[in-house]
C-alpha cells in the first residue's frame, strides 16, 4: 500500500523557548493519487513551521514527520529529491537568468548537469517563460517571477509539490492560469499538491481536501469532494402560528430543524433538496412565513467555525478536532 503523502506522529516543534507545533498526529493523502490538499489557518497558526519541518529545516523536538514514507529528519536528502517547493517570498539571485537559476535548482535536487539543463528548458516553456528564459530574474514582472518560482519547483519532476501562496500578487488572468496549471499537474501528471493560501477561492477551485490549523494544532479536516456532492441547503426560517408540529413534519421530509423560539427555526435540507419543499409543508402546517433565507455552506464559513472552535454535529463537514 502506498505511504501517506504526509504523516505526522506526535510531532512537536520548538523555535527558541516557544513550542510552535503541539503534539500533532495526522495523515494527509496517499502518495501517487494526484490529490490536492489545502493547508489553511490564520496568521501564526503554524503553517509555515510545519512546511519547513517537512522540508527538513526545523528539527522536531519530539515525534516524527514523514513525507512519502521518508523521515524528514534522518532522510532529508531523499525528501528534498522528491518534493518541489514554491516559497511565498522571492528567493533567488537577481542577476542570474531563469535558465541558470533553474539549472542550479535541478542539480541541487539530484539531477545530472545535462538532464538538469534539458528539464530547465522544458519547465520554463511549460509555465510560459520560454521566450524570456535568458533574461535576468530582476527584470521579470511580479507575475513572471511567480511563474519562475513554480518552474523551479517542478523542474526535477517531484512527487509532491508544496505551494505557499502561489497566486500572491497575480492579476485575475494570471491567477486563473496558475490555478489551471496546478489542476493539470495533479490530474494529468498524478502529482500530489499541498497548497497553502489565504485565498479560500483558490483552495475551493483546486483542492480535494482541506486541513485547517490553529494555534499549532490541526483542528479540522474536510473532504471538499464530499462537500460538493452533499451540497446541503441551510435555511433560516421565521413563521407565525402554532409551530409545535413543525419539527416532526421536517423529519418526515428528511430535513433537520432546530427551534430557536419565537417562531424562528434553523433547518438543514437533504442533499439536492431546494426550498420549494418547505412551502408545501408550511402550508399544510397552517404557518405564515415572515422570513425565509437560504444558502449553501462555504469554505469561508467552515474555516471561521473551525478557527473559532465551534463544534459541528456528527456528519456535518467532517470532524472537528481540538
Amino acid at each position: 500500500m502506498p505511504p501517506p503523502v504526509v504523516e505526522l506522529e506526535s510531532l512537536r516543534v520548538r523555535l527558541g523557548n516557544r513550542e510552535i507545533l503541539h503534539d500533532i498526529s495526522h495523515r494527509l493523502g496517499v502518495s501517487g493519487t494526484g490529490k490536492a490538499i489545502g493547508l489553511l489557518g490564520p496568521n501564526g497558526a503554524g503553517k509555515s513551521t510545519l512546511i519547513l519541518t517537512l522540508l527538513g529545516f526545523h528539527r522536531p523536538a519530539a515525534g516524527k514527520a514523514r513525507v512519502l514514507g521518508y523521515d524528514c529528519r534522518r532522510q532529508a536528502f531523499e525528501v528534498r529529491a522528491r518534493v518541489g517547493y514554491m516559497p511565498e517570498t522571492e528567493s533567488y539571485i537577481a542577476d542570474m537568468t531563469a535558465v541558470a537559476t533553474l539549472r542550479l535548482m535541478a542539480e541541487l535536487s539530484g539531477l545530472p548537469p545535462r538532464t538538469a539543463l534539458e528539464k530547465t528548458h522544458e519547465a520554463l516553456f511549460h509555465v510560459g517563460l520560454g521566450e524570456a528564459r535568458y533574461r535576468e530574474l530582476r527584470t521579470y514582472s511580479l507575475g513572471m517571477k511567480q511563474m519562475a518560482k513554480l518552474a523551479q519547483a517542478i523542474v526535477h519532476g517531484p512527487e509532491l509539490l508544496i505551494l505557499d501562496e502561489p497566486t500572491n500578487g497575480l492579476d485575475p488572468s494570471a491567477r486563473q492560469r496558475m490555478l489551471r496549471m496546478i489542476r493539470e499537474m495533479k490530474e494529468n501528471q498524478n502529482m500530489n499538491v499541498l497548497l497553502c493560501s489565504h485565498l479560500l477561492g483558490d483552495v475551493e477551485q483546486v483542492c480535494d481536501e482541506v486541513v485547517i490549523m490553529n494555534e499549532g494544532k490541526i483542528v479540522y479536516e474536510c473532504n471538499l469532494e464530499a462537500e460538493r456532492r452533499s451540497n446541503r441547503c441551510f435555511v433560516e426560517l421565521e413563521v407565525t402560528g402554532d409551530d409545535t408540529g413543525l419539527g416532526a413534519a421536517l423529519a418526515g421530509i428528511g430535513a433537520e430543524g432546530v427551534a430557536e423560539g419565537g417562531g424562528r427555526w434553523r433547518i438543514v435540507l437533504e442533499p439536492g433538496s431546494e426550498t420549494d419543499v418547505l412551502w408545501d409543508l408550511l402550508a399544510r402546517e397552517n404557518l405564515l412565513v415572515r422570513k425565509l433565507t437560504h444558502r449553501r455552506d462555504t469554505l469561508e464559513e467552515i474555516f471561521l467555525k473551525a478557527v473559532g472552535r465551534i463544534a459541528h454535529t456528527p456528519g456535518e463537514h467532517g470532524q472537528a478536532r481540538e
